[in-house]
Protein backbone atom coordinates (compact mmCIF):
# COMPACT_ATOMS: atom_id res chain seq x y z
CA UNK A 1 0.00 0.00 0.00
CA UNK A 2 1.39 3.44 -0.90
CA UNK A 3 2.47 5.30 2.27
CA UNK A 4 1.31 8.73 1.10
CA UNK A 5 -2.43 8.00 0.95
CA UNK A 6 -4.64 10.41 2.88
CA UNK A 7 -6.86 9.17 5.74
CA UNK A 8 -9.92 9.74 3.57
CA UNK A 9 -8.48 7.63 0.76
CA UNK A 10 -7.57 4.85 3.20
CA UNK A 11 -11.08 4.94 4.70
CA UNK A 12 -12.62 4.54 1.23
CA UNK A 13 -10.23 1.69 0.49
CA UNK A 14 -11.25 0.10 3.78
CA UNK A 15 -14.89 0.33 2.69
CA UNK A 16 -14.09 -1.36 -0.63
CA UNK A 17 -12.19 -4.16 1.12
CA UNK A 18 -15.03 -4.75 3.61
CA UNK A 19 -17.61 -4.84 0.82
CA UNK A 20 -15.56 -7.35 -1.18
CA UNK A 21 -14.61 -9.52 1.81
CA UNK A 22 -17.49 -9.66 4.34
CA UNK A 23 -16.35 -10.78 7.77
CA UNK A 24 -12.77 -9.55 7.34
CA UNK A 25 -10.97 -9.10 10.66
CA UNK A 26 -9.26 -5.91 11.78
CA UNK A 27 -5.89 -7.64 11.50
CA UNK A 28 -6.47 -8.72 7.89
CA UNK A 29 -7.96 -5.35 7.04
CA UNK A 30 -4.83 -3.70 8.36
CA UNK A 31 -2.68 -6.01 6.23
CA UNK A 32 -4.69 -5.11 3.13
CA UNK A 33 -4.35 -1.39 3.87
CA UNK A 34 -0.71 -1.60 4.88
CA UNK A 35 -1.37 -0.27 8.39
CA UNK A 36 -1.58 -1.63 11.93
CA UNK A 37 -4.66 -3.35 13.32
CA UNK A 38 -5.29 -0.32 15.53
CA UNK A 39 -5.20 1.99 12.52
CA UNK A 40 -7.59 -0.29 10.63
CA UNK A 41 -10.08 0.00 13.50
CA UNK A 42 -9.72 3.78 13.35
CA UNK A 43 -10.65 3.79 9.64
CA UNK A 44 -13.73 1.69 10.43
CA UNK A 45 -14.65 4.29 13.07
CA UNK A 46 -14.30 7.03 10.43
CA UNK A 47 -16.74 5.17 8.17
CA UNK A 48 -19.22 4.80 11.01
CA UNK A 49 -18.92 8.50 11.87
CA UNK A 50 -19.92 9.17 8.25
CA UNK A 51 -23.15 7.24 9.03
CA UNK A 52 -22.15 4.23 6.90
CA UNK A 53 -23.56 0.92 8.20
CA UNK A 54 -20.41 -1.06 9.04
CA UNK A 55 -21.41 -3.97 11.26
CA UNK A 56 -19.27 -6.08 13.57
CA UNK A 57 -19.68 -9.85 13.14
CA UNK A 58 -19.59 -11.64 16.50
CA UNK A 59 -17.78 -14.88 17.25
CA UNK A 60 -14.16 -16.06 17.46
CA UNK A 61 -13.68 -15.38 13.74
CA UNK A 62 -15.78 -12.24 13.65
CA UNK A 63 -14.93 -9.17 11.65
CA UNK A 64 -16.57 -6.38 9.68
CA UNK A 65 -19.19 -6.33 6.97
CA UNK A 66 -21.21 -3.65 5.20
CA UNK A 67 -24.71 -3.65 6.68
CA UNK A 68 -28.02 -2.53 5.27
CA UNK A 69 -29.58 0.82 5.93
CA UNK A 70 -31.60 3.68 4.52
CA UNK A 71 -28.39 5.32 3.31
CA UNK A 72 -26.53 3.38 0.65
CA UNK A 73 -22.77 3.42 1.24
CA UNK A 74 -20.42 4.26 -1.65
CA UNK A 75 -20.02 1.26 -3.93
CA UNK A 76 -16.80 0.53 -5.76
CA UNK A 77 -17.11 -0.83 -9.32
CA UNK A 78 -14.44 -1.61 -11.87
CA UNK A 79 -14.98 0.03 -15.26
CA UNK A 80 -16.06 -3.35 -16.66
CA UNK A 81 -18.60 -3.91 -13.85
CA UNK A 82 -20.05 -0.42 -14.29
CA UNK A 83 -20.23 -0.89 -18.05
CA UNK A 84 -22.05 -4.20 -17.60
CA UNK A 85 -24.62 -2.62 -15.28
CA UNK A 86 -25.23 0.29 -17.67
CA UNK A 87 -25.65 -1.92 -20.74
CA UNK A 88 -27.96 -4.35 -18.92
CA UNK A 89 -30.20 -1.51 -17.74
CA UNK A 90 -30.28 0.09 -21.20
CA UNK A 91 -31.28 -3.28 -22.66
CA UNK A 92 -34.11 -3.88 -20.22
CA UNK A 93 -35.56 -0.56 -19.03
CA UNK A 94 -37.55 1.54 -21.48
CA UNK A 95 -36.94 4.88 -19.76
CA UNK A 96 -33.24 4.33 -19.04
CA UNK A 97 -32.21 7.22 -21.33
CA UNK A 98 -34.46 9.70 -19.48
CA UNK A 99 -32.51 11.46 -16.68
CA UNK A 100 -35.79 12.41 -14.94
CA UNK A 101 -36.67 8.72 -14.54
CA UNK A 102 -35.55 7.14 -11.25
CA UNK A 103 -33.58 4.39 -13.00
CA UNK A 104 -32.39 6.74 -15.74
CA UNK A 105 -31.11 9.21 -13.15
CA UNK A 106 -29.15 6.50 -11.33
CA UNK A 107 -27.73 5.32 -14.64
CA UNK A 108 -26.61 8.85 -15.52
CA UNK A 109 -24.64 9.02 -12.25
CA UNK A 110 -22.69 5.91 -13.20
CA UNK A 111 -22.05 7.14 -16.75
CA UNK A 112 -20.72 10.47 -15.44
CA UNK A 113 -17.92 8.79 -13.48
CA UNK A 114 -16.93 6.22 -16.11
CA UNK A 115 -13.57 6.70 -17.81
CA UNK A 116 -14.04 8.71 -20.99
CA UNK A 117 -12.96 5.86 -23.25
CA UNK A 118 -15.64 3.65 -21.64
CA UNK A 119 -18.36 6.31 -21.39
CA UNK A 120 -18.23 7.34 -25.07
CA UNK A 121 -19.59 4.07 -26.53
CA UNK A 122 -22.11 3.82 -23.69
CA UNK A 123 -23.51 7.28 -24.48
CA UNK A 124 -23.67 6.44 -28.18
CA UNK A 125 -25.52 3.21 -27.41
CA UNK A 126 -27.92 5.01 -25.04
CA UNK A 127 -28.71 7.80 -27.49
CA UNK A 128 -29.28 5.57 -30.52
CA UNK A 129 -30.91 2.39 -29.18
CA UNK A 130 -33.00 3.44 -26.19
CA UNK A 131 -36.71 2.77 -26.85
CA UNK A 132 -39.11 5.69 -26.64
CA UNK A 133 -40.09 6.97 -23.21
CA UNK A 134 -43.54 6.08 -21.88
CA UNK A 135 -44.77 9.45 -20.58
CA UNK A 136 -48.09 8.02 -19.43
CA UNK A 137 -46.23 5.64 -17.10
CA UNK A 138 -43.88 8.25 -15.63
CA UNK A 139 -43.60 7.98 -11.86
CA UNK A 140 -42.23 10.80 -9.73
CA UNK A 141 -38.78 9.84 -8.37
CA UNK A 142 -39.56 11.74 -5.15
CA UNK A 143 -42.83 9.86 -4.65
CA UNK A 144 -41.20 6.52 -5.50
CA UNK A 145 -38.44 7.22 -2.95
CA UNK A 146 -41.06 8.12 -0.33
CA UNK A 147 -42.88 4.83 -0.96
CA UNK A 148 -39.67 2.81 -0.69
CA UNK A 149 -38.82 4.52 2.61
CA UNK A 150 -42.31 3.75 3.94
CA UNK A 151 -41.82 0.06 3.01
CA UNK A 152 -38.46 0.01 4.80
CA UNK A 153 -39.87 1.67 7.93
CA UNK A 154 -43.14 -0.35 7.81
CA UNK A 155 -45.12 2.90 8.03
CA UNK A 156 -48.79 3.01 7.00
CA UNK A 157 -49.69 5.49 4.25
CA UNK A 158 -52.77 7.40 3.13
CA UNK A 159 -52.80 7.50 -0.65
CA UNK A 160 -54.74 9.51 -3.17
CA UNK A 161 -55.06 7.01 -6.03
CA UNK A 162 -56.31 7.86 -9.53
CA UNK A 163 -58.82 5.35 -10.87
CA UNK A 164 -60.71 5.23 -14.14
CA UNK A 165 -64.20 6.69 -13.94
CA UNK A 166 -67.02 4.44 -15.07
CA UNK A 167 -69.14 7.48 -15.97
CA UNK A 168 -67.80 9.02 -19.15
CA UNK A 169 -64.10 8.22 -18.78
CA UNK A 170 -61.49 10.37 -17.09
CA UNK A 171 -59.93 9.87 -13.67
CA UNK A 172 -61.21 10.15 -10.14
CA UNK A 173 -59.06 10.20 -6.99
CA UNK A 174 -59.87 7.78 -4.19
CA UNK A 175 -58.43 7.92 -0.66
CA UNK A 176 -56.86 4.66 0.45
CA UNK A 177 -55.07 3.66 3.67
CA UNK A 178 -52.45 0.99 2.93
CA UNK A 179 -49.62 -0.97 4.50
CA UNK A 180 -46.87 -0.69 1.85
CA UNK A 181 -45.09 -4.02 1.52
CA UNK A 182 -42.79 -3.55 -1.47
CA UNK A 183 -42.09 -1.33 -4.46
CA UNK A 184 -41.28 -3.33 -7.60
CA UNK A 185 -40.09 -2.26 -11.05
CA UNK A 186 -41.44 -4.52 -13.79
CA UNK A 187 -41.73 -3.96 -17.55
CA UNK A 188 -40.54 -0.34 -17.06
CA UNK A 189 -43.39 0.43 -14.65
CA UNK A 190 -43.24 0.93 -10.89
CA UNK A 191 -45.79 -0.94 -8.75
CA UNK A 192 -46.66 -0.77 -5.06
CA UNK A 193 -47.60 -4.09 -3.46
CA UNK A 194 -49.64 -3.37 -0.34
CA UNK A 195 -52.52 -4.29 1.95
CA UNK A 196 -55.45 -1.92 1.58
CA UNK A 197 -57.35 -1.28 4.81
CA UNK A 198 -59.92 0.61 2.75
CA UNK A 199 -60.69 -2.48 0.65
CA UNK A 200 -59.56 -5.06 3.24
CA UNK A 201 -57.58 -6.83 0.50
CA UNK A 202 -54.14 -7.13 -1.04
CA UNK A 203 -53.64 -4.61 -3.82
CA UNK A 204 -51.11 -3.96 -6.57
CA UNK A 205 -51.09 -0.24 -7.41
CA UNK A 206 -49.35 1.56 -10.25
CA UNK A 207 -47.07 4.23 -8.79
CA UNK A 208 -47.72 6.60 -11.71
CA UNK A 209 -51.39 6.69 -10.62
CA UNK A 210 -50.63 7.67 -7.02
CA UNK A 211 -51.29 11.40 -6.73
CA UNK A 212 -50.00 11.76 -3.17
CA UNK A 213 -48.84 9.68 -0.20
CA UNK A 214 -48.94 10.87 3.42
CA UNK A 215 -47.35 8.95 6.27
CA UNK A 216 -49.66 7.90 9.14
CA UNK A 217 -48.55 7.19 12.72
CA UNK A 218 -49.44 3.48 12.48
CA UNK A 219 -46.83 0.83 11.77
CA UNK A 220 -47.27 -2.78 10.64
CA UNK A 221 -45.47 -6.10 10.33
CA UNK A 222 -44.88 -7.19 6.72
CA UNK A 223 -45.97 -10.73 5.81
CA UNK A 224 -43.11 -13.21 6.40
CA UNK A 225 -41.45 -14.76 3.37
CA UNK A 226 -43.07 -12.32 0.94
CA UNK A 227 -41.95 -12.90 -2.67
CA UNK A 228 -43.04 -9.53 -4.02
CA UNK A 229 -41.95 -10.20 -7.61
CA UNK A 230 -43.86 -13.50 -7.75
CA UNK A 231 -47.00 -11.87 -6.33
CA UNK A 232 -46.76 -9.02 -8.85
CA UNK A 233 -46.26 -11.32 -11.83
CA UNK A 234 -49.18 -13.52 -10.82
CA UNK A 235 -51.30 -10.39 -10.49
CA UNK A 236 -50.28 -9.17 -13.96
CA UNK A 237 -51.25 -12.53 -15.48
CA UNK A 238 -54.87 -12.22 -14.30
CA UNK A 239 -57.80 -9.97 -15.18
CA UNK A 240 -57.60 -10.12 -19.01
CA UNK A 241 -60.57 -11.02 -21.25
CA UNK A 242 -59.50 -14.48 -22.51
CA UNK A 243 -59.09 -17.36 -20.01
CA UNK A 244 -56.08 -19.67 -20.23
CA UNK A 245 -55.89 -23.26 -19.02
CA UNK A 246 -53.08 -25.49 -20.29
CA UNK A 247 -51.93 -28.98 -19.24
CA UNK A 248 -48.18 -29.50 -19.67
CA UNK A 249 -46.54 -32.94 -19.61
CA UNK A 250 -43.80 -31.90 -17.20
CA UNK A 251 -43.41 -31.15 -13.53
CA UNK A 252 -44.09 -27.71 -12.14
CA UNK A 253 -40.38 -27.30 -11.33
CA UNK A 254 -39.40 -28.03 -14.94
CA UNK A 255 -42.13 -25.79 -16.36
CA UNK A 256 -41.08 -22.91 -14.11
CA UNK A 257 -37.64 -23.01 -15.74
CA UNK A 258 -39.13 -22.77 -19.23
CA UNK A 259 -41.83 -20.13 -18.83
CA UNK A 260 -41.64 -16.60 -17.39
CA UNK A 261 -43.55 -16.27 -14.13
CA UNK A 262 -45.86 -13.57 -15.48
CA UNK A 263 -47.50 -16.06 -17.85
CA UNK A 264 -49.69 -17.42 -15.05
CA UNK A 265 -50.00 -19.74 -12.06
CA UNK A 266 -48.48 -23.22 -12.09
CA UNK A 267 -49.96 -26.10 -10.12
CA UNK A 268 -49.14 -29.83 -10.09
CA UNK A 269 -51.89 -32.40 -10.69
CA UNK A 270 -52.12 -36.00 -9.46
CA UNK A 271 -50.57 -37.33 -12.68
CA UNK A 272 -47.37 -35.32 -12.25
CA UNK A 273 -48.31 -32.80 -14.93
CA UNK A 274 -48.52 -29.05 -14.60
CA UNK A 275 -51.70 -27.00 -14.94
CA UNK A 276 -51.10 -23.43 -16.15
CA UNK A 277 -53.95 -20.97 -15.50
CA UNK A 278 -54.04 -17.31 -16.46
CA UNK A 279 -55.85 -14.79 -18.63
CA UNK A 280 -54.61 -12.93 -21.67
CA UNK A 281 -55.55 -10.02 -23.89
CA UNK A 282 -53.72 -11.43 -26.92
CA UNK A 283 -54.29 -15.14 -27.53
CA UNK A 284 -51.95 -15.19 -30.55
CA UNK A 285 -49.10 -13.77 -28.46
CA UNK A 286 -49.78 -16.31 -25.71
CA UNK A 287 -49.70 -19.17 -28.22
CA UNK A 288 -46.22 -18.05 -29.34
CA UNK A 289 -45.00 -18.21 -25.73
CA UNK A 290 -46.33 -21.77 -25.37
CA UNK A 291 -44.59 -22.77 -28.60
CA UNK A 292 -41.26 -22.42 -26.81
CA UNK A 293 -42.12 -25.28 -24.42
CA UNK A 294 -39.91 -28.35 -25.00
CA UNK A 295 -42.61 -30.63 -23.52
CA UNK A 296 -46.00 -31.67 -24.97
CA UNK A 297 -48.97 -29.58 -23.82
CA UNK A 298 -52.72 -29.37 -24.39
CA UNK A 299 -54.95 -26.29 -24.25
CA UNK A 300 -58.05 -26.96 -22.13
CA UNK A 301 -61.31 -24.98 -22.12
CA UNK A 302 -59.77 -21.86 -23.67
CA UNK A 303 -61.48 -21.36 -27.06
CA UNK A 304 -59.57 -18.23 -28.12
CA UNK A 305 -56.23 -19.78 -27.22
CA UNK A 306 -57.16 -23.11 -28.88
CA UNK A 307 -57.83 -21.27 -32.15
CA UNK A 308 -54.60 -19.27 -31.83
CA UNK A 309 -52.53 -22.43 -31.19
CA UNK A 310 -54.16 -24.19 -34.16
CA UNK A 311 -53.41 -21.25 -36.45
CA UNK A 312 -49.81 -21.12 -35.25
CA UNK A 313 -49.50 -24.86 -35.91
CA UNK A 314 -50.76 -24.40 -39.48
CA UNK A 315 -48.19 -21.66 -40.02
CA UNK A 316 -45.39 -23.89 -38.74
CA UNK A 317 -46.50 -26.74 -41.02
CA UNK A 318 -46.59 -24.40 -44.01
CA UNK A 319 -43.15 -23.04 -43.13
CA UNK A 320 -41.74 -26.59 -42.97
CA UNK A 321 -42.66 -27.20 -46.62
CA UNK A 322 -43.83 -30.49 -48.17
CA UNK A 323 -42.84 -33.69 -46.40
CA UNK A 324 -39.93 -35.57 -47.98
Amino acid sequence: MAPDLSPTARALLALEVIQNDPGITAERLGDRLGVTERAARRYVAILREADLPIESVSGPYGGYRAGRGMRLPPLMFTAAEALGIVMAVLEGHRNAADPTDLVGGALAKIVRVLPERVAAPVLAFRNTTAPPVLPQAWASPELTTHLIEACTCARRLRLAYRMGSQAGGGWVERAMDVDPWAVVLRHSRWYLLCWSHTRDARRVLRVDRIASAAALPDTFTPPPGLDSLRVLEEHLSQGWPHPVEVLIDATAEETARWLPRNLGRLASDDAGRTRLTATTEDAAWYARQLAALPAPFRVVASPELQRAVAELGRRFLAAAGPAT
